[in-house]
């Protein structure tokens, strides 16, 4: 075997222990938040992996790596949470909203620490 298949087969099995450690902390995340939903990202080049953003009821969220969109499928019936393709979808409103609060309240934190 050449150097890059052995490259190739190191890469992947350190990417599927990776997504094993992904679906660990998306399994976590999940059971800590309600009214979670899972959103599958398509890879906007052909050497990046499948993600999937898991969205709480307030609009807190995570990102993390998956084997493939059937892989975040699998995961939303082991989760028990619906899934949805953002393509189609796009993301939840609370999504947004959550990320514009965070960031007017990282603005007023610069803002106090500068007036110290």
């Amino acid at each position: 075997m050449g150097v890059l298949g052995r490259l190739r087969r190191r890469s992947s099995a350190a990417t599927r222990a990776a997504v094993r450690d992904d679906a660990q902390h998306l399994a976590t995340w999940s059971s800590e938040h309600r009214g979670v939903e899972a959103f599958v990202e398509q890879p906007s080049e052909a050497l990046r992996a499948h993600t999937v953003v898991l969205v709480a009821h307030d609009g807190e969220w995570t990102r993390r790596r998956v084997a493939g969109a059937t892989g975040a499928r699998r995961l939303g019936e082991e989760l028990e949470i619906p899934v949805y393709d953002v393509q189609r979808t796009g993301y939840p409103q609370r999504m947004r909203d959550h990320d514009a609060r965070e960031r007017i309240l990282r603005q007023r934190a610069r803002r106090a620490a500068d007036l110290e």
